[in-house]
């Protein structure tokens, strides 16, 4: 609870200074703009003015993110953070449709710009402060785990190089004599749009459910696979209810020697420990029993082991078990996500461990790794 308040001190912190920032590159840039007639600058400003929303925006969003779980929202509300985000990139698009109305607009009624030594020094320290401000949000933004810091750093960056061409063109004017203010203002335009589309499709993602940090998932399971008599560990599965905010499941396979007394006490020790080393919450760790006593048994899993790692796009199987009683063979086949058609690709498994035990009937169950590259 700390850790998670500090976070959301530090975004709160970050956001004021973003509001503030752009505030007064607003003042500043309308200022110019109206001297200079320049509608390029004008549209800067603007652009400016949706990055204070965006961080408004963040402070509200993460503000509501860090409720505690109620009844009505068990998880609780980390992914409030995941719209905050898509809204900033909304804000975005809708600053870039407006700037570009203008622009055409202004073309077809032009102004005579006219730059002072005050109004490029002006266009040249908003720069500046963009590159600084864009560095600063995305480093924060990494640093705790918030997307929409980093959307609104690197709109901060884009800025930058929006103002830099905004500068580029008043010395045109300033130095050749051509004025082409406002159709880089539409150009600028356009960039706005698409920098705010890509926000929002990066978020809808993330909303979707992405496959995962690999490497994460890597050392989860290493910590799992770190407790004395755990021999495998499969079919993890995490659901992000936030940044930072997870919960899941994982199988493990043990000897069958181990009874439920111990397997009770392993299950309670990895669940402390993943939560302490990761922030995971596992609300459920299933178990699969490894053979030690039938030799038969684990002939035929060394048999069909064999035959699925000679099939393709079979990454692994796992939770091998045979019911002599019932004469039923289970368990669980990982196809990978290359394959065209992964349902074909487990039916042929089976039909090859068919033909080399016809008298056994077969369960294959197709997993899927979420965390594969």
């Amino acid at each position: 609870m700390a850790e998670n308040n500090d976070r959301t001190k530090i975004i709160v912190r970050t956001s004021i200074t973003g509001i503030v920032g752009n505030v007064l590159l607003v003042i500043m840039k309308i200022f110019a703009g109206f001297v200079s007639h320049s509608y390029a600058i004008i549209t800067d400003a603007l652009n400016n003015l949706s990055d204070a929303a965006s961080s408004l925006v963040t402070i509200i969003g993460t503000k509501l993110a860090a409720r505690p779980a109620d009844k009505k929202h068990p998880f609780g509300y980390g992914r409030i953070e995941y719209l905050s985000a898509m809204l900033i990139g909304m804000i975005v698009v809708y600053a870039g449709v407006s700037a570009l109305i203008g622009a055409i607009n202004k073309i077809k009624n032009p102004d005579e710009t006219m730059y002072s030594t005050l109004t490029l020094a002006i266009v040249a320290s908003a720069v500046l402060v963009k590159i600084l401000l864009g560095r600063f949000f995305v480093a924060r933004g990494k640093s705790t785990n918030s997307q929409s810091l980093v959307n609104s750093g690197k709109d901060a960056l884009f800025d930058s190089l929006i103002s830099s061409t905004t500068l580029v063109a008043a010395l045109i004017r300033v130095f050749l004599g051509y004025s082409i203010e406002s159709y880089l203002a539409a150009v600028i335009s356009f960039f706005i749009i698409k920098a705010g589309l890509e926000m929002i499709v990066e978020t809808i993602s993330k909303l979707l459910g992405e496959s995962g940090d690999e490497e994460f998932a890597h050392a989860l399971k290493q910590t799992v696979l770190s407790f004395d008599g755990v021999e495998g560990a499969y079919d993890l599965v995490l659901n992000n209810y936030g940044p930072d905010a997870y919960s899941g499941s994982i199988h493990i396979a043990v000897p069958d020697t181990y009874t439920a007394w111990d397997i009770d006490d392993l299950i309670r020790d990895i669940q402390i420990k993943v939560f302490k080393e990761h922030n995971v919450i596992l609300n459920a760790i299933g178990v699969y029993s490894i053979n030690t006593k039938d030799k038969e048994v684990a002939a035929i899993e060394d048999a069909i082991t064999e035959i699925a790692i000679n099939t393709q796009y079979v990454k692994q199987i796992h939770g091998f078990h045979i019911n002599k009683k019932t004469n039923v063979i289970r368990f669980d086949v990982v196809v990978s996500f290359d394959a065209k058609d992964r349902n074909a690709v487990q039916i042929a498994l089976m039909e090859k461990c068919k033909a080399l035990y016809p008298n056994y009937t077969f369960q294959i169950l197709a997993d899927t790794d979420y965390f594969e590259s």
